[in-house]
């Protein structure tokens, strides 16, 4: 007998994208994580916290090319009940809005069974179950990157960790959230032609391991050798850069360099605004459109701007006709500079943006044109 899957597509909605990353610093001294912990926690914010694949790029950016690992701010608890995350960042998990068969999940076998499954339980009627995450099934991914928010049926059997593994390289991440795994049936072209085929992977997880700043992301990176039904371990996470970053579980009390992190102090706001509407926006909702007065900052706000979704970034620089001069709405004079020429041609709606690319020199701009724009966040 043959049959469908059905799943809707996910509600349309407008998100407004904001990327606020951290400041990742890398600590060549060699300390147990405790003791990484307490310095970053003194010097910085706290160990490094990594939200999704964006901030794990930025963490591999800072590191030494000869540095083979470091600490990072992910511990796993040795008494606490294990706590359901979706793979997918951003995703929270709502039990309210679970759909389990009735006596799951029970978390059988001597490890546990750490893996959500969708389960076809008959004909008419799909549900979830638990099961153990180093068995292997088909899986299902979900693909983000466009409007028409596409699912990927993956026949192949694998484990749980190489099926997120290849949903992120190949789409988005494995199917994640209720919103994704409606109930019902239709003809979408997601069939499973296997008559006994009963489980199917999807992005549910769960795990004892917590981050050191109390963050609740489910965000992980194991590597694919990870044994993802460890739970109460006592051990501790370290990134291994060798590795493409991905993160290896090992006794705390080895003595490793580290990577710390602080809160930053700018915002990449992925939304396509005039220059007058990104400056409106940024001074609602935290400080203003970004200021640059030297080498540093000018790095900093490049490291956001490599993230963008468009050519360019709009900066609070702007061209006042009146006045005939370039100036920081932050009222700072324009004293350091990197304008992609000598000196920007001086016309009346004109404002500064900066190149996404390159050598994230800036360039003057029609202020009517739409890109993508950093704030400063309000101090503290």
């Amino acid at each position: 007998m043959q049959w469908n899957l059905v799943l809707l597509t996910v509600m349309a909605q407008n998100y407004l994208m904001v990327c606020q990353h951290y400041e990742y610093h890398y600590i060549e001294e060699e300390k147990t994580w405790a003791e990484a912990q307490r310095y970053c926690r003194e010097k910085h914010t706290d160990l490094a916290t990594v939200s999704n694949m964006t901030d794990m790029k930025r963490l591999l950016n800072i590191s030494p090319v000869n540095v083979r690992e470091a600490w990072i701010g992910l511990y796993d608890q040795t008494k606490a009940q294990r706590t359901w995350h979706w793979s997918l960042p951003g995703v929270e998990y709502n039990e309210s809005e679970a759909n389990w068969e009735i006596n799951e999940p029970n978390n059988k076998g001597s490890k546990g069974q750490n893996c959500g499954i969708i389960w076809k339980t008959n004909i008419r009627f799909l549900k979830w179950g638990d099961i153990s995450c180093n068995e292997q099934y088909a899986f299902l991914c979900y693909d983000d990157n466009n409007s028409s928010k596409m699912f990927h049926f993956i026949k192949e059997k694998t484990t749980w960790l190489k099926a997120q593994s290849y949903c992120r390289e190949k789409h988005t991440d494995l199917v994640s959230g209720r919103n994704q795994l409606q109930e019902k049936y239709t003809n979408n072209g997601l069939y499973f032609q296997d008559t006994d085929l009963r489980y199917i992977f999807m992005g549910l997880f769960s795990d004892t391991w917590r981050w050191s700043d109390g963050s609740s992301f489910s965000f992980r990176h194991w590597n694919l050798q990870f044994d993802n039904q460890i739970i109460n371990s006592g051990q501790c996470a370290m990134a291994v850069f060798n590795d493409e970053g991905r993160w290896k579980n090992e006794i705390c009390t080895v003595r490793k360099p580290f990577i710390c992190y602080r809160e930053s102090t700018v915002i990449l706001i992925k939304e396509n605004k005039t220059w007058e509407d990104a400056l409106s926006y940024c001074r609602d909702h935290h400080h203003g459109l970004i200021t640059i007065t030297n080498l540093d900052e000018q790095r900093l706000v490049q490291q956001e701007a490599q993230f963008a979704s468009t050519p360019f970034v709009w900066m609070g620089l702007h061209y006042a006709c009146t006045l005939d001069l370039w100036f920081w709405i932050s009222d700072e004079v324009v004293s350091y500079k990197n304008w992609a020429s000598v000196e920007p041609m001086d016309d009346c709606n004109m404002s500064g943006a900066m190149e996404t690319g390159g050598n994230h020199q800036w360039f003057k701009t029609n202020d009517t044109k739409r890109f993508n724009f950093i704030c400063s966040k309000k101090r503290r």
